[in-house]
């Protein structure tokens, strides 16, 4: 039931972020994410784990998406007051996300290269649909530059992710997993 939870809470907060987003709101981003984290770390057995990701997945953002905004290549809609950096929607995506690295995206954690896979093609789409759907994004023409940049970005934020995701699991869950063959 978690995992479900977790995968479809984690893509309201999408919905709520790109669709206030697109009527130049970042409240309803901010508000989604808030009741969803707080609900996944309740039902966290380990919410430190999930705060310290939370961290780094705010600062991953700011470099992704503050160098796509900043290149010109990407705009956000509902933006902040400097243009470097990243929206506070967009952050609010990012914190959430975070909560899906130990539970719906936890095989990322084992398997870095299937993380910047999934960084690279599908990151860009969530993008792609944003900005079709909701014009929450745009892209400066050629747009293919600006999905570059972003899955770039993302290929590179999402191993790293996964890999302090599975650097912080406590030592007997790692233990486990090497003995049941994961951790190869």
């Amino acid at each position: 039931m978690h995992f479900w939870g977790n995968v479809i809470g984690n893509q309201l907060v999408w919905f709520c972020a790109v669709a206030g987003a697109g009527r130049g709101q970042y409240w309803p981003a901010v508000l989604a994410a808030t009741a969803y984290i707080v609900s996944q770390l309740l039902l966290s057995a380990h919410p430190s784990i999930e705060l310290k990701l939370m961290a780094v997945a705010i600062i991953c953002g700011l470099l992704v998406d503050g160098v796509a905004g900043a290149s010109g290549l990407v705009v956000y809609a509902a933006l902040t007051p400097a243009v470097w950096l990243a929206p506070v929607w967009i952050l609010a995506l990012w914190a959430s996300f975070a909560m899906t690295l130990t539970v719906s995206f936890a095989a990322l954690q084992r398997q870095w290269r299937l993380a910047a896979l999934v960084g690279l093609l599908l990151a860009p789409l969530a993008y792609l649909s944003a900005a079709r759907g909701f014009s929450s994004v745009a892209f400066a023409a050629p747009a293919w530059r600006g999905i570059a940049v972003l899955g770039i970005g993302w290929s590179l934020a999402l191993p790293a992710l996964a890999a302090c995701a599975r650097r912080w699991q406590p030592p007997y869950q790692r233990s486990a997993r090497l003995q049941s063959g994961e951790g190869r």
